[in-house]
């Protein structure tokens, strides 16, 4: 495992052991009682000021992004200048024309794991359109109820009464073979997600849950994407919060807009 870090106001440790991604226990800002542990070890570590995520080589996509939105990092959307990530190897990650034909053959957006909106009051918020924090995301989902549940991250980080600070943490799943980008001859060998997770937490011990099929109809409510945070773990492989000995967390589900299930 690769690890590439930003300091920047940065506080972070690494205590690396063998070579399994699991022997490293890293700290940062982004992560609420600890990273995601789970994942290969050949993955790449990169912690930047406004998010963190483990960069998988073979997918070329994160297997997990955590970024903090509070209502210092919210702002109005800033422009899409999408780069390949310049800490990651040219055979690690896509590259901007590798998306060229996606929207028309496959209604496959460049689909933000850390949004750019939640992010873009920050000086930091053009690290957002970098490619190693970008899936394929169809249009459908990316432009209607995952960006739904983006902009309740944002509501509740800004309302006028006790603002939150949210720690979440996302990612792709794989649990079937979907067609590739319509990539140009020669590029990176890579694999489309078939949805992704997503989770939300509070320092006060409040969670929710959601996982996303990549098909979800444009009319779809994100609060019928709710899961249990042991379903994200058993779909994903990953141990969500490593460092929380009393996994016991009271429901935020009607702060983000959801009836109780």
């Amino acid at each position: 495992m690769r690890t590439t870090i930003m300091m920047l106001g940065l506080t972070w440790l690494l205590t690396a052991g063998a070579a399994a991604a699991d022997d490293a226990e890293i700290h940062t800002f982004h992560c609420l009682h600890g990273c995601p542990m789970g994942t290969p070890a050949t993955n790449d570590l990169v912690v930047r000021e406004i998010y963190t995520l483990s960069s998988n080589d073979r997918t070329k996509f994160a297997d997990w992004v955590a970024y903090r939105v509070t209502a210092s990092t919210v702002g109005a959307s800033e422009s899409r200048r999408w780069r390949a990530d310049p800490w990651l190897a040219d055979d690690e990650t896509l590259e901007p024309n590798d998306y060229d034909d996606a929207p028309r053959a496959l209604s496959i957006d460049r689909g933000h794991q850390a949004p750019l909106a939640a992010l873009s009051g920050t000086p930091y918020a053009e690290d957002t359109n970098l490619l190693s924090n970008i899936t394929p995301q169809r249009a459908a989902l990316n432009q209607a109820s995952w960006q739904h549940l983006e902009a309740q991250e944002r509501n509740l980080a800004t309302r006028a009464t006790d603002p939150e600070v949210l720690y979440v943490l996302t990612g792709p799943l794989y649990e079937r073979v979907l067609q590739p980008l319509p990539m140009p001859r020669g590029a990176e060998r890579h694999r489309v997600p078939s949805g992704y997770w997503k989770v939300i937490a509070t320092e006060d011990g409040r969670m929710s849950a959601f996982i996303f099929p990549q098909e979800t109809l444009r009319s779809a409510n994100y609060c019928d994407m709710r899961v249990s945070l042991e379903e994200v773990e058993l779909r994903t492989n990953l141990t969500i919060f490593p460092r929380l000995a009393e996994r016991t967390f009271a429901s935020l589900d009607l702060a983000l807009g959801c009836p109780p299930l």
